[in-house]
């Protein structure tokens, strides 16, 4: 009934103007057409219309697709308290909506009751931020390693708002098998997923209109324990201070602690201080001996349990020469040998005199005479007759086989600490080498062992 009544009134002022152009008056214009305008959710806006010559003619703002009647001149046709009308002129006419809405979009036309009628009109394109709609993933996902794994994020906004996804810290995944950044997707499908794959993801939602939403989804790998020992094999010399280091990966988080290897657990204390720190689903744990002595030597054990599966690896503690103890021994010997030298070349002076041959014919009777002006020289006199005498019975000569034994005594005693200094510096030098050898063997197992692991990992990932 009320759009047959207002039918009939743009009838009536449709018939009105027709009376009045008999009259001869000039006939109204549109100065410019009504301009197509785009406005976000929440705003106010104001459509102008700018007529020239109106006179006694009527302006009228329609909506085009449901055809209501807004305004008629200067009357509010419309019930929504959110349709207003503003003029400055008979000029200008102006339709203001306040706290734009997306239903408010269409075609508005502006009309003059012209017989034929004049309009024109224009577009109000309403943008709506993006909206992210809740889908029940915000407390995280969790699937167990191996398997596929589908999160999904869903948003509602004009235009339609794309979906990207994205690691919280901007690192690379694995998607189909290429390291990307980010994919495009309502859904993003991992297959096989691995623990690499494990952290909290982003799903962010844009359509230009600012600003974009993103919400978090946590992404749980659950996988049983598995440890890497860096140094399978540790040196230490007594009194030293040693640290034994192990990696450990888990989810859920694992037990983790250290043992003897009898299987006792070790508790940190004046002994033993066991550290460890967790970084995501990984933990490095640390055990450090302090002052190691004999009975610290042997295999320890780091171990890993959770709900899915417990391990552990060992450690061997080996005992090495103290270098210091090695060097103060060197050099005892040393001061040995520089202490005995000047008895070692007294005896060789003594025996020089005992073996010096007499003059002329007459054998020499030599006695060895100590006092306070000889100081333990040898004094030689002469026996009385014109006959020498030559063999081991006279008193005071002296055999050839004991000069030369006395000699050889001497100079094997000289060189017997000669070798004493040379094989200690040898043995010790042989000890350093042999500790140097052992350890550099150890070092290079090690970093063999971390390369085949590595690449074990490597292939292990591919083959996922």
């Amino acid at each position: 009934m009320n759009t047959m009544r207002l039918i009939a009134f743009v009838c009536f002022l449709a018939q009105s103007a027709h009376n009045v152009q008999a009259f001869g008056m000039m006939t109204p214009s549109f100065a410019e057409n009504v301009p197509n305008i785009t406005v976000v959710a929440g705003k106010d806006v104001v459509l102008p219309c700018i007529v020239d010559n109106l006179e006694h003619f009527k302006v009228a703002w329609v909506r085009v697709d449901t055809q209501t009647i807004l305004t008629i001149h200067t009357k509010v046709i419309s019930r929504n308290p959110r349709v207003g009308l503003a003029q400055s002129s008979k000029r200008h006419w102006y339709l203001r909506l306040k706290n734009v809405e997306p239903g408010d979009r269409g075609y508005y036309m502006c009309q003059i009751n012209t017989d034929p009628m004049e309009n024109r009109k224009g577009y109000l394109e309403v943008l709506v931020p993006p909206n992210i709609v809740d889908s029940g993933t915000t407390d995280g996902v969790v699937a167990r390693e191996g398997s596929n794994v589908s999160l999904s994020c869903r948003a509602t906004g004009h235009p339609e708002p794309n979906i990207t996804w994205k690691r919280e810290d901007g690192s690379e995944f694995i998607h189909n098998g290429i390291s990307v950044s980010a994919i495009e997707s309502e859904v993003l499908q991992l297959t096989k997923a691995s623990r690499l794959h494990m952290g909290p993801y982003l799903c962010i939602a844009s359509n230009g209109v600012p600003p974009s939403v993103s919400q978090r989804i946590p992404l749980k790998i659950q996988f049983p324990p598995m440890l890497w020992i860096p140094n399978q094999q540790e040196l230490a010399y007594n009194g030293q201070d040693v640290v034994l280091v192990c990696h450990i990966e888990a989810y859920p988080k694992s037990i983790n602690y250290w043992t003897t290897a009898k299987g006792d657990m070790i508790i940190s204390g004046d002994k033993y201080e066991a550290v460890s720190s967790d970084d995501s689903y990984r933990v490095y744990m640390r055990l450090k001996i302090r002052s190691v002595g004999l009975d610290d030597y042997g295999a320890y054990k780091c171990v890993a349990k959770n709900s899915l599966g417990e391990t552990d690896g060992t450690i061997k503690l080996y005992e090495i020469p103290n270098p210091h103890t090695t060097v103060g021994m060197i050099t005892n010997v040393v001061n040995r040998q520089t202490s005995t030298e000047p008895s070692i070349r007294h005896a060789k002076k003594k025996e020089r005199k005992r073996a010096r041959p007499n003059k002329g014919n007459t054998p020499a009777i030599q006695n060895e005479v100590t006092d306070d002006n000889n100081h333990g020289d040898v004094v030689e006199d002469e026996a009385p007759g014109p006959h020498p005498t030559y063999g081991p019975t006279y008193y005071g000569t002296i055999d050839s086989r004991e000069h030369s034994s006395s000699s050889t005594s001497l100079t094997i005693q000289r060189h017997s600490s000669k070798d004493v200094i040379c094989c200690a510096v040898v043995c010790f030098l042989f000890r350093q080498f042999i500790a140097s050898f052992y350890a550099e063997k150890l070092a290079m197992n090690w970093r063999k062992r971390k390369q085949t692991t590595a690449q074990q990992m490597t292939s292990f990932e591919e083959w996922r």
